[in-house]
């Protein structure tokens, strides 16, 4: 039970994950904007859930969202986006 991605070849996930999280990489604090991403997917988007998760104020982890959306030139708010940036995260897992 790989859901989507046992679908796909593990190298091309891997890719689409490396290109997709790519204008990241260049940020600072990298490691806090992905973990942040993640718990904010985790949490399914509730600030409180995903900022108590990592250990920051809900106006810290905002920022941070907001630094991701800005970095990739995304709408956070779109489910199409989540779900894309949810499966990039579980690729770069692989």
């Amino acid at each position: 039970g790989q859901g989507v991605l046992g679908l796909l070849d593990q190298a091309d996930a891997q890719a689409f994950s490396a290109a997709l999280l790519a204008p990241l990489a260049g940020y600072g604090s990298r490691a806090g904007l992905v973990e942040s991403l993640r718990a904010y997917l985790e949490s399914n988007g509730h600030w409180d859930a995903a900022a108590q998760r990592l250990g920051v104020h809900r106006h810290t982890l905002r920022y941070r969202m907001k630094r991701v959306a800005e970095l990739l030139g995304r709408d956070l708010d779109d489910p199409g986006v989540r779900a894309e940036l949810w499966f990039a995260l579980e690729a770069a897992r692989r």
